[in-house]
């Protein structure tokens, strides 16, 4: 549960940010092994896709794992959380079963949704999980919707409704922002800037690059977060949540981030140097800056770390072994979950 904090910061801009506030070793170390989790999983996804035993398409999050474990951290039970397809590493965050994720990537039975859906069509509502969708920027209206009904059922949650760069462009997005902000919605919007979405930089595609100012027509706040950092995610998270839980109604948050991987597993992704993504992988890498910390604050050592990768390694590998083992959906799921009429 998200500490208790002044919200103060939440009407300025990332200009006059409030101090970092002091992350514990318990919470530090939770959320290295999150990520250590998500990478190792997408590591494994993208050699199952190698191997063709996931079909379509499959977009990993390497690289931006800090995003969505600092945001996690940030939210309390109960609230739901939406994003778009690149979504795997958003499903461990909210406690999903690696086990059951792994299997609807491979089109299996054990699947979250029985293997029918792939990572486009997966939800979660014990965890609050509302989906990954493959409609660029429609989660935007949905996550609108969740926070307009937890408004309506004063119920006090919050929805961290995630969307990328490339869906910032997108005109329900704007639609979205104007009824947030008139009825005061609890939503906090995170824009998952990795500067390429798809394939064309940000810069090119976009008249105003800073993305976190894009609700200030509407009367939005918005706030650019070193989205490499977890504790600098975190930190502008629950500022963001609180905000919107308050009542003073949406926040935005610009994740700065970057994806080492192409837009999905078939692009070669040659808009880029290879000397970027390294530049990037050496000094900017969330995992490594987290490990950093975590040595230096003596909470733990070389060899605790290095444990902890293989105990992560073995849940990763037993998720895929549950994905290959799972059978194939029977062919009479073809007919279940379909609106008939007449």
């Amino acid at each position: 549960m998200a500490t208790k904090r002044s919200t103060s910061a939440a009407n300025k801009s990332s200009s006059a940010r409030t101090k970092k506030s002091e992350v514990s070793q318990d919470q530090l170390m939770s959320w290295y092994k999150d990520m250590l989790l998500m990478r190792r999983f997408e590591e494994k996804a993208g050699q199952l896709y190698g191997m063709g035993l996931i079909a379509g398409f499959c977009h990993l999050y390497i690289g931006q794992e800090a995003v969505v474990v600092g945001v996690q951290g940030a939210l309390e039970d109960g609230d739901q959380v939406i994003t778009g397809y690149r979504d795997h590493a958003h499903m461990l965050a909210t406690g999903m079963d690696p086990n059951g994720v792994m299997a609807e990537l491979t089109g299996r039975e054990g699947g979250y949704s029985k293997g029918k859906g792939g990572s486009m069509h997966m939800f979660s509502r014990d965890k609050q999980f509302f989906g990954g969708h493959g409609i660029v920027g429609a989660q935007v209206s949905i996550g609108t919707g969740l926070a307009f009904s937890d408004k309506y059922k004063k119920n006090g949650k919050v929805c961290a409704t995630y969307f990328g760069d490339g869906a910032a462009n997108q005109g329900q997005v704007y639609e979205s922002f104007n009824m947030a902000k008139l009825w005061d919605l609890p939503v906090v919007y995170i824009i998952e800037n990795n500067q390429y979405a798809m394939g064309t930089s940000v810069a090119r595609a976009s008249s105003e690059t800073h993305l976190h100012k894009r609700g200030a027509s509407f009367g939005i706040p918005g706030e650019e977060v070193d989205g490499m950092d977890v504790t600098a995610v975190y930190d502008a998270a629950s500022r963001a949540v609180e905000h919107a839980r308050s009542g003073k109604g949406p926040f935005i948050l610009e994740m700065k981030t970057y994806r080492y991987r192409g837009h999905s597993m078939s692009d070669p992704a040659k808009y880029r140097t290879r000397d970027e993504v390294n530049d990037i992988r050496d000094h900017k890498d969330p995992i490594d800056l987290a490990r950093k910390i975590i040595l230096d604050k003596g909470y733990a050592d070389e060899d605790a770390l290095k444990e902890m990768d293989k105990e992560v390694k073995a849940i990763v590998s037993k998720s895929a072994d549950f994905a290959k083992d799972s059978p194939e959906p029977d062919p009479s799921e073809l007919y279940t979950d379909v609106l008939i009429e007449g």
